[in-house]
């Protein structure tokens, strides 16, 4: 069979240098190749077999690495957001991934949704420690190998280097996994190659293109055969003027051409179709073939593709056409119809980002009732209306707009981490709410001292000074006596000549009691506690997590009371 390129598809947090790594592996390409050395795809950069080779000569050389594979196609929508678009049958359409990491910053946010992502597929990946010529006092030589540039630098550099590089080192093992800086490597089979680069100067470039060709053949050739039968993955839908809608594809195995009939997955079936037109670049002009071969980037012209997303499978279906339409159809379903019976709505703009989503989500225990692809509309809405438990009234939106205005919690955002961070405070703010809501008219635990030498007024009503020794007294409160008898419900609570509706734990105030007279059912130094009704001890022991320690200890000594009468009260 035919091995065709390794994908690859440069990832990592925003403004760590993703789209200069590759820039530069493609300039780099172009100044030391020759005529047909680098093709400019749709969607995607093919660097040939003999371009890499004059890239990476002497190290080639050093390693005694044979190359065999044809070159190495790279995906030129760096970021996560494109890597999550790039699906194929059993795992990500990147075969390989260069994670960019900026030396000073280390690892963000998107940098870690990038590693779970690539857990997730089990993608092989190297790490370009980019910006490596901004260490101060580093010495630029540019285009030099890192291991060329590294003699140059003073002892001062190389300890600021390595104190970088082992807090990388360090980071990356919090999320599992074992790294290590290129020319420390022992096991190349357990360890995550750490390339220090640079995407202005071109250090390192030449390691990088090394390693990735390196490890693709060593651990991906068996991967890298091809049929005949064409397969690809689309990765974007544009609308050209004059031509309709045409789908920028990724062909990763066998072939298309011109007239093949293709499947493509749907969101609500599968649609059939034939190929226009194919289109790769020629200069700045698209230049229309007869016939493209994997791995490559194409754009397809054909009939009725306006309701195609990203990330969705394409499969030549020439024969065997309902074979292929459950086979694409199976592939999309998979992702959407992966849904709990309550729980969060979730939209993606492309089924790729919409499986990290899922996948991520499901990591963090958070349920999902409804997911699809697209701007969030009315049915969205209703749908989250509809939930159960008010904490999954919400929908969450990666990279969609917000087609509908409501009053359900919608949440935003281009990262998934932030999503979901944003969806933890929103859910803690609401508890919050539903919590005050459930409590809201219960008379709340409180055990009061009746102070001596504040016996304000004896009768009519009774006015005396207390101490609330724990728990928060409030109007209206029945307090009751150490061995349960009933003294009196509170009138007043007054503190500083200043009526109070409630008063914590700590405080001095004054209360009135109508219907008793102090000296005869109340005495100074009297220990009281409010009279709670069964149904509302329940209420409080279900809601205990919302309570402070001293108003549990609280209701623990009003049950015992209680259960002095009547052993079975509040169980």
């Amino acid at each position: 069979m035919t091995t065709r390129s390794p994908i690859c598809t440069v990832i990592g947090h925003i403004d760590h240098g993703k789209t200069s790594i590759l820039d530069k592996i493609r300039g780099t390409a172009i100044v030391k190749g020759e005529a047909g050395g680098i093709t400019q795809c749709i969607s995607s950069t093919k660097v040939n077999l003999e371009t890499i080779k004059k890239i990476c000569g002497k190290q080639l050389d050093a390693l005694k690495i044979n190359i065999t594979l044809p070159g190495i196609l790279f995906i030129d929508t760096p970021g996560h957001a494109a890597f999550n678009n790039m699906r194929k049958r059993g795992g990500n359409l990147a075969d390989i991934a260069i994670l960019v990491v900026n030396l000073s910053e280390g690892i963000k946010e998107q940098t870690i949704e990038c590693i779970e992502i690539l857990k997730q597929y089990k993608t092989p990946f190297i790490i370009a420690a980019n910006k490596v010529d901004l260490i101060d006092g580093w010495k630029v030589t540019k285009g030099d190998s890192f291991s060329e540039t590294l003699k140059k630098q003073n002892e001062r550099v190389k300890q600021a280097l390595d104190n970088k590089v082992y807090t990388l080192v360090g980071k990356l093992s919090e999320f599992g996994l074992n790294s290590e800086r290129i020319d420390r490597i022992e096991d190349f089979t357990k360890q995550i190659t750490i390339i220090p680069c640079s995407a202005a100067t071109g250090e390192g470039i030449s390691e990088l293109l090394m390693m990735l060709v390196g490890l693709a053949q060593k651990f991906l050739e068996k991967n890298l055969e091809v049929g005949e039968r064409g397969r690809g993955t689309v990765l974007e839908v544009s609308e050209e003027k004059g031509v309709g809608t045409m789908l920028d594809v990724i062909l990763y195995d066998g072939k298309l051409k011109e007239n093949d009939q293709i499947v493509i997955g749907g969101l609500d079936k599968p649609i059939v179709t034939k190929i226009k037109g194919l289109f790769e670049p020629q200069g700045k002009l698209l230049k229309n073939v007869k016939e493209v071969s994997a791995a490559a980037g194409v754009r397809i012209s054909a009939m009725g593709l306006k309701d195609v997303v990203g990330g969705v499978p394409l499969l030549v279906a020439n024969e065997n056409l309902e074979e292929a339409k459950a086979q694409v159809q199976e592939e999309v379903e998979e992702v959407i119809l992966e849904t709990d019976d309550e729980g969060v709505v979730i939209k993606a703009d492309t089924i790729g980002s919409l499986e990290a989503l899922i996948t991520l989500l499901r990591e963090q225990n958070i349920r999902i009732r409804k997911a699809g692809i697209g701007d969030i509309n009315k049915k969205d809405i209703a749908e989250a209306k509809s939930a159960k438990e008010q904490l999954d009234r919400a929908i969450l939106g990666f990279n969609v707009n917000i087609a509908e205005h409501s009053d359900v919690k919608i949440i935003v955002n281009d990262v998934v981490y932030r999503l979901i961070e944003d969806l933890s405070a929103w859910r803690i703010e609401e508890a919050k709410k539903l919590e005050a809501k459930e409590l809201e008219g219960l008379v709340k635990p409180a055990k009061i001292q009746i102070l001596r030498g504040c016996i304000f007024r004896q009768s009519n009503p009774a006015v005396v000074g207390i101490q609330i020794l724990g728990g928060t007294l409030t109007n209206g409160a029945t307090l009751i006596k150490l061995d349960g008898s009933k003294v009196d419900s509170v009138k007043t609570i007054q503190a500083e000549k200043e009526n109070l509706a409630e008063a914590g734990k700590g405080k001095e105030v004054a209360i009135s009691l109508p219907n008793v007279t102090a000296g005869r059912q109340i005495h100074e130094g009297d220990i009281l506690v409010t009279e709670l009704t069964e149904d509302d001890f329940m209420t409080f022991k279900k809601l205990k997590r919302y309570l402070k320690g001293d108003e549990v200890e609280i209701l623990k000594e009003i049950a015992e009371l209680k259960r002095k009468t009547d052993p079975l009260w509040g169980i």
